[in-house]
């Protein structure tokens, strides 16, 4: 296949190049040289790669940092979604386009309400998330409307190496390993209690490429391991595996306005229609995001 990956230097976008590549697809990847909010720049990008399959990465995705500027995060979120579609419509009309979502969509959810599936309400607690909802409905207007192939992920919480440390766990490896190369002994830390459904990044890209082959047009995924476990906990086993003894103290400073304090999710629909499942354990995924900011 011809892909073209929209935010294919970012964190995901780099893990994606290589899987599709390892998997022999011809790989194009844009990223910040291309204004996603630029409909002719779009336009000529897609033109240029005349993709197959479009996986739609391009966002501001930090959910604290959406507070800022709520604005620009829904200029880039929903209109540059629209207009990758609509560049697609004109120029690659046979593509495929993932539209990559967030399971941030699902806001504040009683416990009683998990896991949550597809058909669980949106209800979005961050600037971040309303973003997401707003460009999964152009997405799926695209697919109902104008009959083109497009298909909704909605990853839950995915991590590994190469992740930013504005992220919350590889801000707290980052910030492990700072404090024991310096010889300190407490590292700041925001909330500790919310929970949180990790999969590693690389079982998340290989989702995408599945859906890519097999998912059904106008369907949302979930992509989630079906497992919650709290920001407590991930600090615990990174400090287990860094071999460290560090103070935990709360930095006001990291507490977002509103955080979201549980997600799970069902990603029965996913594994019915591709048959993936996560392979690599939370365990390795932490170590390896530990040894990336050693080297």
């Amino acid at each position: 296949m011809k892909a073209l990956i929209t935010g294919g230097r970012g964190f995901v976008g780099l893990h994606l190049a290589s899987h599709l590549a390892a998997e022999g697809d011809d790989v194009v990847a844009i990223d910040m040289e291309v204004d996603v909010t630029d409909p002719a720049a779009v336009a000529e990008a897609v033109a240029a790669a005349d993709p197959d399959v479009i996986y739609h990465l391009a966002a501001l995705a930090h959910v604290g940092e959406s507070w800022v500027d709520p604005s620009k995060v829904l200029g880039v979120n929903v209109i540059g979604t629209a207009n990758v579609l609509a560049a697609a419509r004109q120029v690659a009309p046979a593509s495929k386009t993932i539209a990559v979502s967030s399971a941030e969509v699902y806001g504040i959810v009683a416990p009683d309400e998990l896991p949550l599936t597809e058909g669980s309400e949106v209800r979005p607690a961050s600037p971040y998330a309303a973003s997401k909802a707003a460009a999964e409905q152009v997405a799926l207007q695209a697919a109902r409307g104008f009959g083109q192939q497009v298909v909704v992920a909605r990853p839950f919480n995915h991590v590994g190496p190469g992740q930013a440390p504005v992220f919350a766990v590889p801000a707290l490896a980052k910030r492990i390993v700072d404090a024991s190369t310096a010889g300190e002994g407490w590292l700041p830390v925001g909330t500790l209690t919310t929970r949180r459904d990790f999969t590693d990044v690389r079982d998340v890209v290989r989702a995408y490429r599945l859906l890519a082959l097999e998912g059904v047009s106008g369907e949302v995924y979930n992509i989630a391991s079906g497992v919650d476990v709290e920001i407590a906990e991930i600090a615990r086993m990174l400090l287990e595996l860094a071999g460290a003894d560090l103070e935990l103290r709360p930095d006001p400073s990291l507490i977002r306005p509103v955080d979201v304090p549980v997600l799970r999710g069902d990603a029965s629909l996913l594994r019915a229609t591709t048959g993936w499942e996560p392979s690599i354990p939370l365990d390795t995924t932490l170590a390896d995001v530990l040894e990336s900011f050693r080297t």
